[in-house]
């Protein structure tokens, strides 16, 4: 399975490692060209989006990449076209719901609950009943975080199934019909040593969208991606 790390390799060596190992071929790109053959698309980490993707001017955003975003909008749009399954870490789940027109809380109010001091911040979670992620990990996860802003409005045809316990920050979405998931959380560098998680369970479940992608092709239906 031929899995897509759609950024600048200096930043995704946490996620090659990650996903490097079988049924996954994972390789760093940021030329949109390359995903014709791929299964998946990861969109990893990284700084702040530009406002101006959501209708705002800069109050709070930083470590900007206005290229990168651009970049990644385009390899996102690809994949909605394809259907191809998408799994969006941190910076790739805003840019996720940004794409479906959603919106960005540019500094929160709680961002010292969030964000990296020197490590991640980790916090409780609670995860939607009936959720893909719910099948995964249950009702409650110890995730960890590294991040200022969150999400604001959701965007068209996505849904929240993870929220942390403390503030109610959007940890998880999902789309409501396409394989498509996004986390704020980083299933790469969970520590054993402060988390029971594993991000060993999302590798199966990514498994399992890429075959069903791969089985229906341009004919998929949408009951192949539970939510």
């Amino acid at each position: 399975m031929e899995i897509a790390i759609f950024g600048r390799a200096t930043f995704t060596a946490n996620y090659e490692t990650f996903f490097d190992r079988p049924p996954f071929h994972p390789f760093t790109t940021l030329a949109p060209a390359s995903l014709t053959d791929c299964d998946a698309l990861i969109l990893p980490g990284g700084g702040d989006i530009t406002p101006a993707f959501f209708g705002e001017r800069n109050t709070a955003s930083r470590n900007i990449d206005t290229e990168l975003d651009i970049l990644q909008f385009q390899a996102l749009e690809y994949a909605i076209s394809r259907q191809i399954p998408v799994l969006g870490i941190c910076k790739g789940m805003q840019v996720i719901n940004v794409a479906f027109d959603g919106t960005i809380i540019q500094d929160l109010s709680t961002a010292g609950l969030h964000q990296y001091t020197d490590r991640d911040q980790y916090h409780h979670t609670i995860i939607l009943e009936g959720s893909c992620l719910y099948e995964l990990y249950g009702r409650d996860a110890l995730t960890n975080s590294a991040h200022h802003q969150g999400v604001g409005r959701l965007g068209k045809g996505l849904s929240a199934i993870q929220w942390c316990e403390e503030d109610g920050c959007v940890e998880a979405i999902v789309h409501d019909s396409l394989p498509i998931l996004g986390l704020q959380w980083h299933p790469e560098r969970l520590d054993p040593l402060l988390t029971t998680l594993s991000g060993e369970p999302l590798l199966s479940l990514l498994a399992s969208w890429v075959h069903a992608f791969r089985r229906n092709h341009s004919s998929l239906e949408t009951h192949d991606f539970p939510q």
